[in-house]
């Protein structure tokens, strides 16, 4: 509670860190560790772990990025107890990444156990004022081998949890408090994980109801597209693990609502955007998106889709000119007694279809290759759906998510640079890399094409193109990325909201947390509105209560009514509002683990956060070793 206190010593290479771990007089240690440290070497922080010498670490940024790529996280994503579609029951040879490694670079830092505080420190002039004359080099750097005396510099990193050993023990902890305590300021030590999935469809549907059995649904979903996470709290960027995914489904969307017989179709599309941290942290949105399907708990059931197409990540391929490819399922494309492996054949030979005359070479994976980790695989887990996953590498993410789930995986490493001396609006319309936001363009046609073509689409689909001038990706980009107060962001959502789009030039972040919606998900569910919806002629009143307004029907049930604050009048601060009529749902996306109160599941997610009060810290100096405590 009351922070962990160390003195600092700097560690810039390995043979600094025996200062720390064995021949420093006065432990514990406060170490400020070099980024490139902390980047290349597990086993130097496996090192600090073991040690009681060790009260916390402060990690300064690298700057640039490290070449050589770092990823905190798992070689094998989204294998937590088994979540995936792939077990002892299905495709064993494939589960647990026996088949295929992922992500080879990941070394599973994100996942030990540190019993100190491990800070980030983002601004080299904080690093700097920590190294320099007032602090380390006056007070603490060693003199010809032997140890500083007193005063010392020191550091406090306050990061007190309040969680205890696992989900199962503080969820517990939780209940009992709730059921037993009279105070009503009830002290939890933990929250699950939670938050939105943003979902609409082409054609509106009751939210209310459930469709008919008879009638069918094409779902395209974006995969870790709306959250990711890092190694630190809340600073997880995602360019390239994340956003150009869904800004890529949120093209297509645009693209489709523009088609002249789009209401016609014979079967509807639904836009999916998962939550869950990359659904890194077992499929948090999906799951909970089946388990609502499966019981009545959501208006489409899982006998009304048709097929499955998920976007995963298409960043790098575009950069490199390289092709995107189609996953299918291997286990079910062997078995030709199952009629979705017909059905399979018919949407990846759409997909093929649908790249020609574009500038996006798509090629289908080998039929031994198992699927990526994907939000589609919690479909197929509870139903053969036919689908395919639509990503930017073949088989291991080595030498394209050079970045994956951390904090380097940055707007800078995607191209996203502009020139010095525009103005904000300016800036907002810029075209980055050309190239790059138009294969991206390209990818959401491709995607718009076949999502047409299986929703029963007959027509010329080359007239169905996204974003022709590429300013809405570069909008979306630069939104998603670099700052998202900008004047397009503020006129597309609500005034009481406004103040989700932070005061300055911060870049969103798109980190879980354990309230919700966050701020990236009402970003998404605000942007799908506007690209997709229509501008009504409602009062404010009306579009709050829609179904009070003058020759309202039962059609007002179809839609969601937004009242937004609009763009800035000319040469004026007042605004002009509008209400935007739009088929923009949000779901929730808490693991059904914690509603039934399984909180040991094995078959979901049930990833906690601890609580905390206070994140901070402090340094100064420390007269003698007895003023330390």
């Amino acid at each position: 509670m009351n922070g962990d206190t160390g003195v600092i010593h700097v560690v810039e290479k390995d043979q600094d860190l025996n200062w720390v771990l064995a021949d420093g007089p006065h432990p514990p240690y406060m170490v400020l560790l070099e980024g490139e440290l902390f980047t290349r070497c597990r086993e130097l922080m496996l090192r600090l772990k073991g040690t009681s010498r060790v009260s916390g670490l402060a990690v300064a940024i690298s700057k640039p990025s490290p070449p050589r790529g770092f990823s905190p996280g798992l070689q094998c994503p989204n294998d937590g107890f088994g979540t995936g579609v792939y077990d002892s029951d299905y495709g064993p040879q494939y589960a647990h990444c026996n088949w295929t490694v992922w992500n080879p670079l990941g070394n599973g830092l994100s996942y030990e156990d540190f019993h100190f505080p491990i800070f980030l420190l983002e601004d080299a002039n904080e690093t700097q004022v920590i190294k320099q004359v007032q602090c380390y080099q006056d007070h603490n750097l060693p003199r010809n081998g032997s140890g500083p005396e007193y005063p010392l510099c020191a550091m406090q990193l306050f990061a007190h949890m309040h969680a205890v050993t696992n989900t199962v023990t503080c969820m517990r902890r939780n209940s009992i408090q709730s059921t037993f305590s009279l105070s009503p300021g009830v002290e939890v030590v933990c929250d699950p994980l939670s938050d939105s999935n943003v979902w609409s469809t082409l054609k509106p549907i009751n939210a209310s109801r459930k469709m008919d059995p008879a009638d069918e649904v094409v779902i395209v979903a974006t995969r870790v597209q709306i959250d990711s996470h890092s190694f630190f709290w809340n600073v997880a960027p995602g360019a390239e693990s994340a956003v150009s995914s869904f800004v890529a489904h949120l093209a297509a969307a645009e693209a489709l609502h523009k088609v002249p017989d789009a209401l016609t179709l014979p079967r509807n599309i639904m836009f999916t955007f998962f939550q869950g941290v990359q659904e890194t942290f077992d499929y948090i949105g999906s799951s909970r998106m089946v388990y609502d399907m499966e019981r009545n708990k959501f208006p489409v059931r899982l006998e009304n889709i048709h097929s499955f197409l998920e976007l995963s990540q298409v960043q790098v391929a575009l950069r490199n000119s390289s092709a995107l490819w189609v996953h299918t399922d291997p286990v079910s494309g062997r078995n030709e007694s199952v009629r979705p492996q017909v059905q399979v054949r018919a949407l990846v030979e759409t997909l093929l279809n649908s790249s020609l005359g574009v500038n996006v070479t798509l090629q289908e994976v080998s039929q031994s290759q198992p699927l990526p980790p994907s939000s589609f695989q919690r479909f197929l887990r509870a139903r053969p759906i036919p689908g395919a996953v639509l990503a930017d590498h073949r088989a291991a993410f080595q030498n394209r998510y050079r970045y994956y789930q951390s904090v380097y995986d940055t707007a800078e490493n995607i191209l996203m640079r502009y020139p010095e001396g525009l103005s904000p609006e300016e800036t907002l319309d810029y075209v980055t890399d050309t190239a790059q936001v138009q294969s991206l363009a390209e990818v959401a046609t491709v995607v718009a094409r076949a999502l047409y073509q299986l929703a029963g689409g007959t027509g010329n689909t080359s007239a169905i193109q996204a974003d022709p001038r590429t300013v809405q990706v570069s909008r979306m980009l630069y939104g998603f990325l670099i700052k998202t107060n900008n004047s397009w962001f503020q006129s597309i959502i609500k005034q009481d909201l406004k103040g989700l789009l932070g005061t300055g030039d911060e870049p969103p972040q798109h980190y879980i947390a354990v309230s919700y919606p966050v701020n990236t998900t009402q970003l998404v569910q605000f942007v799908l509105a506007n690209l997709t919806g229509t501008v009504v002629n409602f009062t404010k009143e009306e579009c709050l209560n829609p179904e009070r307004a003058p020759g309202a029907d039962k059609e007002v049930q179809m839609y969601d009514y937004t009242w937004v604050q609009g763009s800035r009048e000319p040469n004026s601060t007042s605004r002009v509002p509008f209400c935007v009529q739009s088929t923009v749902h949000l779901t929730k996306a808490l693991s059904p683990a914690f509603e039934l109160k399984e909180w040991g599941s094995t078959e979901y997610s049930t990833w906690t956060e601890s609580r905390w009060k206070d994140i901070r810290a402090r340094i100064f100096l420390v007269a003698s070793k007895e003023l330390e405590v």
